[in-house]
């Protein structure tokens, strides 16, 4: 593990939905479980901040991690602590507003359309 494999460590929500959509990234999740049952991106992988330090075993070591809250602020915390423990994690800019707000697609657990709250 050697931080970021992107040259920043932040993304806008288009470039997180395009490199999801590649299979380049892993999106990390770090929204409050009642957050992630109202809406979350399709391909994303739920473990809520406060559980984050238990579970990190389940992070990928070896392929870029995003990580998205609700606007930015839980994911900034999330991306430097990843970072600083060498995993190559870089923040989307704005959060699950920003993502939504680009137009990409937001579901609920059963595939049904969500919201973000």
């Amino acid at each position: 593990m050697s931080g970021s494999y992107l040259d920043e460590d932040e993304v806008s929500a288009a470039r997180a939905s395009e490199l999801v959509g590649a299979g380049s990234a892993w999106l990390l999740d770090v929204r409050e479980a009642h957050e992630w049952e109202a809406g979350h991106a399709p391909d994303a992988h739920h473990i809520p901040l406060y559980e984050l330090q238990t579970r990190q075993h389940e992070l990928p070591e070896d392929q870029q991690i995003l990580v998205v809250c609700h606007s930015g602020g839980r994911s900034r915390l999330a991306t430097d602590a990843l970072n600083r423990a060498d995993y190559p994690a870089a923040n989307v800019a704005g959060g699950m507003s920003a993502w939504q707000a680009h137009g990409a697609a937001v579901v609920r657990d059963d595939g049904s359309a969500g919201d973000v709250v």
